[in-house]
């Protein structure tokens, strides 16, 4: 039952946040968009480092000096993963300097995002299942407190995230229950994900110091790709760098703490 809980706990967080939907009266607020993209900035930083990078380090102290290496491929891995991605589909990039009033334009742009967002929550519910895999077998440096603490971490990060999927589509003209829909489903590939690498623990485990990085290394990449310089562009930025202050701290507390 912790299991089947611990896996749906992101999703719950992408559900909540495009719920946010139903209480737009209007378009929403320009100071909250960017306090919500740089408090998802501030949790993906900190869950990178505390939730995904530190255990796949600790989880490779068997070689010695040389523990940096799974931990450095895993993440470079990553960011060459999302980089090659959009090398391989042009369209999946949305130039973030083209403000265009055209109502075409502006939901192609809030499509893109939906796709970058469902397609990198894909290694984060990787990365949710090996922990819950590690916590499970006993002997991978993973607590079922950590593993819980990186589910909630990442739930948290989801909330933003479906926020700023379902209140544009809003925006565009969409109905508030559609708009929710799409937020929504931009995370289901998370427990379906954590579940498959759930089943495939034997396989997994041995190789989980790469694929934590890789989940932090893809994070990574949104965080300075799209998110942090969404935050900055305009007005407001300063409201932006306060979300990603608060958006850390709160990560970093959750995962020290239950951790």
């Amino acid at each position: 039952m912790n299991l089947i809980i611990g896996l749906i706990i992101p999703f719950l967080g992408t559900v909540l946040g495009s719920s946010m939907v139903f209480f737009m009266k209007d378009k929403i607020n320009k100071k909250i968009e960017k306090l919500l993209l740089g408090f998802a900035s501030g949790v993906m930083i900190a869950a990178s480092v505390w939730s995904l990078m530190i255990p796949a380090i600790n989880m490779s102290e068997h070689l010695g000096k040389l523990s940096w290496i799974p931990t450095s491929i895993g993440f470079t891995l990553g960011i060459l993963f999302l980089l090659l991605l959009e090398a391989l589909i042009p369209y999946f990039k949305v130039d973030k300097m083209d403000r265009e009033d055209s109502i075409k334009k502006r939901i192609k742009k809030t499509t893109m995002m939906l796709l970058a967002i469902t397609i990198h929550n894909i290694p984060e519910g990787m990365a949710v299942g090996v922990t819950f895999a590690g916590a499970l077998i006993g002997n991978a440096g993973i607590t079922l407190a950590g593993a819980f603490a990186l589910a909630i971490g990442v739930a948290i990060q989801n909330f933003p995230e479906g926020a700023i999927i379902s209140m544009p589509l809003k925006n565009e003209g969409i109905s508030k229950h559609k708009a929710f829909i799409f937020g929504s489903l931009s995370g289901i590939v998370e427990p379906i994900a954590a579940a498959i690498t759930v089943l495939l623990t034997n396989l997994v485990v041995p190789i989980l110091p790469y694929v934590l990085s890789f989940a932090a290394g893809t994070m990574m990449y949104v965080v300075v790709e799209e998110l942090i310089p969404e935050s900055q562009h305009g007005d407001y930025a300063k409201i932006g760098i306060i979300g990603v202050s608060v958006g850390f701290i709160i990560m970093m507390i959750l995962d020290i703490a239950l951790g």
